[in-house]
């Protein structure tokens, strides 16, 4: 099966991180599973991806992180949408428009 480059994909991180947190908060196993899930396995993100983007998006106000206990006592780190991060996530619903119009010009279907 062919997977999807990081290098490809980098930029949509931040997208994906956003759709699954629309549905409410989340944690990173959580929310790297769902990404490995709604991909069908094309696209699995790495741990080390995945807390930069949080950090990142954190610094940036997309999103907000707070403590709480998991059912099995364990604390965990949850993060949730904010209204800035909702803004960002349509920006970014619009600017994958565009990017893919223009990908397709250059694409053609090459049959043998």
């Amino acid at each position: 099966m062919i997977s999807i480059s990081s290098d490809v994909i980098r930029g949509y991180n931040d997208t994906f991180i956003l759709y699954l947190l629309l549905d409410g908060p989340s944690y990173g196993y959580e929310i790297s599973k769902k990404i490995r899930e709604r991909s069908e396995g094309k696209y699995m993100i790495k741990e080390t991806t995945l807390y930069s983007a949080f950090t990142r998006m954190e610094k940036n106000g997309y999103i907000e992180s707070f403590s709480q206990n998991a059912e099995n006592g364990k604390r965990r780190t949850y993060y949730q949408i904010t209204e800035a991060g909702l803004q960002y996530y349509r920006e970014k619903q619009e600017e994958w428009t565009l990017t893919k119009d223009v990908v397709e010009r250059f694409m053609r279907r090459i049959t043998e």
